[in-house]
């Protein structure tokens, strides 16, 4: 059995060591890391007055499981096939497709999304993610980086006031529980790895 790397992330981990099999392995993770996105995006979860995605708890699931590289590689590469245009965002195809629909009001939400997964891998790669505490602050910091990020752009649009009552304040709640999920999700995964390893 292989030993667990300390400074490497649960898919670097769980990687081939031939060179072929690793980048195949990594890009499988990222087309299927863009389709949980999608996903995500689309499931819809009733909480209080308000429809709630899971898309933040499936970008920080990414993060935390990829690494700060492939985690943000994958981001990156969902951001690209909305902008060809491809209905993986939560509002496509009904609320406008590619460049149109990420200049929109979720536009910061977006962004926020590559700079919350840069945050949670940089974590993830230290091996913060074997810590429940390390993991919670790092997703918390996540959370709000990109809520501010979402805040600060959909501000320039419809004002400081609106933004804070229809783009803050409705989803704090629900994503302080998805920050606790996904603090929780990828330590236990790691426990059930260094069971499996010995």
């Amino acid at each position: 059995m292989t030993m667990i790397a300390p400074t490497r992330s649960l898919a670097e981990n769980l990687a081939s060591d031939k060179p072929l099999l690793r980048f195949a392995w990594y890009a499988l993770l990222a087309v299927g890391g863009t389709l949980l996105l999608t996903l995500s995006a689309k499931t819809k979860v009733f909480l209080g007055p308000v429809d709630l995605s899971l898309q933040t708890l499936a970008v920080f699931a990414i993060a935390a499981t990829f690494g700060m590289r492939l985690g943000v590689a994958t981001l990156l590469l969902y951001m690209a096939e909305g902008m060809m245009g491809l209905p993986v965002f939560q509002g496509t195809p009904e609320k406008g497709l590619g460049i149109a629909y990420m200049m929109g009001s979720t536009g910061g939400y977006l962004a926020g999304f590559v700079v919350a997964a840069a945050i949670v891998g940089w974590a993830a790669d230290r091996g913060w993610d074997r810590s429940v505490a390390k993991m919670f602050a790092a997703v918390l910091t996540a959370e709000v980086l990109m809520m501010a990020l979402g805040f600060a752009w959909l501000a320039t649009l419809i004002g400081a006031e609106k933004s804070w009552q229809f783009g803050v304040a409705p989803f704090i709640a629900g994503d302080l529980i998805k920050v606790a999920l996904a603090s929780t999700l990828v330590p236990a995964l790691w426990a059930v790895l260094r069971k499996l390893r010995g």
